[in-house]
This record gives C-alpha cells, structure tokens and sequence, in this order.
C-alpha cells in the first residue's frame, strides 16, 4: 500500500493479494477497494480495475473460485523469497518497529470461506422460480 500511495503503481501479484485480504480476510465489499484503487491508481482503467476486483473476490462473470484466498506471507515465501520487494516497501520490515498481525490469517480465511458457503447456501437452486415479492 505504501508503494501504490507513494508512486501510483503496483505490482499485479501484490494488487491481488491485497484485494484478497481485504475482501475475504477482513469481507471489505470490493467495491470499497476498488474506489480507493481508482484514485490511488495512475493506471486505473474503467474496464479492468473493477473486473479485477470481482474476480479476486469471486463475484465476476469469469471469477477466480470464491474459495481461493490468498494467504500474503505464502505470496512473499513465493514471489519475493529474498526480500528485496517487502524491504525496498517497508522500512519497518523484520524489525521491532514491525507491527504484529491485525488478524490471524488462517481464522479469517475460515470466516470468510463460512461466509461465502452461507450465501451460496442462501441462493435458491438454478431453475427455481423467481421469489414471490409480497406488500
């Protein structure tokens, strides 16, 4: 976040991983980050900044499964295994200065897997009638 506020651009590894922790490990709308996106963003597109956002959260026309939540210290392990990216980011990094985690991430993954199972279980079957509205 700091690089995007600091130089408008991001990494697209790292634009996903944000987006999955903040709409299935802290269930933000993804709406609520791709407004922050688009104005932070010096490459904002109309088209595929909320696309984007839809399929991390599962909820576009060709989404990433709903089940798929990106777990930010595996994404580091695999994509940054020296550092460089996290360290030339985060002053802070490895350092007493670093804050602890704002949440545990499995146990937000488990929240949001819960979530995302209640709502699918919530949906009427494919071919149902349409609910009667009443009043």
């Amino acid at each position: 976040m700091r690089e995007l506020w600091r130089t408008g651009t991001m990494h697209n590894r790292v634009r996903m991983v944000t987006a999955s922790f903040l709409t299935k490990n802290l269930l933000i709308d993804w709406r609520e980050g791709e407004r922050w996106f688009w104005d932070t963003l010096v490459d904002a597109d109309p088209a595929s900044n909320p696309a984007s956002w839809q399929w991390v959260a599962g909820s576009g026309a060709d989404a990433s499964p709903y089940f798929r939540v990106f777990n930010p210290q595996l994404q580091f392990a695999k994509f940054d295994p020296k550092e460089a990216y996290v360290r030339a980011n985060i002053a802070e990094w490895a350092t007493d200065a670093y804050p602890p985690p704002i949440v545990d991430l499995g146990e937000t993954r488990r929240a949001a897997l819960a979530a995302y199972e209640y709502v699918k279980g919530a949906r009427a079957p494919v071919g149902s009638a349409s609910p009667t509205v009443t009043g």
